[in-house]
């Protein structure tokens, strides 16, 4: 059975999330931040790999007992709604940011049926935007969509705000409070830090995390 510290552990062991508060990140939209995390590091790491897709089946499992199918997010949601799918021995899709300019012009690939009952896998909440923006395109599918599941999410409050309005339930592996507490644990990052993390997540854009009190 998968806890979130398990995963926190995964997470920070193979490097797929990065805490550099000293050393921020610089965003597209010119952000500082002090926390990246790239989820399909999970992929290439056997034993964290098979935590995480164990996790994912079992959330889906416990909070969504009545899924029919799996749809992923493209890309980063793909693989990892595969395997999940695989393991619950579910049938699987997955939704492009857009649809195809050619062939078929697909936008959702594999076989969905109208009322169909569907979870979606994604990788990472931070906003929420992409995500819903799946979880619309399917509902205009004609499917059921029951809730999504993640591998980790920020709990940032627009986010949060964001699912409550479209009326989506997201459950993740991991959130950002319980991977900072281990981090702190395992000698990631100081006590300090983590406010300062904490602080970023609450109000990402306006620098002042960046100020050590």
């Amino acid at each position: 059975m998968y806890n979130k510290e398990l995963i926190a552990k995964d997470l920070l062991s193979i490097g797929a999330v990065f805490l550099r508060p000293d050393e921020p990140f610089t965003w597209a939209s010119g952000i500082k931040s002090p926390i990246y995390c790239d989820n399909r590091l999970t992929l290439s790491d056997v034993k964290v790999r098979e935590d995480v897709e164990n996790g994912l089946a079992e959330l889906i499992k416990c909070h969504f007992p009545e899924t029919e199918a799996v749809m992923g997010t493209s890309t980063a949601g793909i693989a990892h709604a595969a395997i999940t799918a695989t393991k619950l021995e579910m049938p699987m899709g997955y939704v492009r940011s857009s649809a195809k300019d050619h062939g078929r012009t697909n936008r959702i690939e594999g076989r969905l049926e109208p009322g169909q009952k569907v979870v979606v896998v994604e990788d990472l909440i931070s906003t929420a935007g992409s995500c819903l923006d799946v979880v619309e395109a399917l509902r205009e599918a004609g499917a059921e969509v029951l809730g999504v599941v993640s591998i980790f999410t920020y709990n940032m409050q627009k986010g949060i705000d964001a699912m409550r309005e479209k009326g989506v339930e997201n459950v993740s592996l991991c959130d950002l409070e319980t991977l900072l507490d281990v981090a702190v644990e395992e000698n990631y990052i100081r006590p300090s830090d983590k406010k300062r993390l904490i602080k970023f997540r609450n109000n990402p854009s306006d620098g002042s995390w960046q100020i050590i009190d």
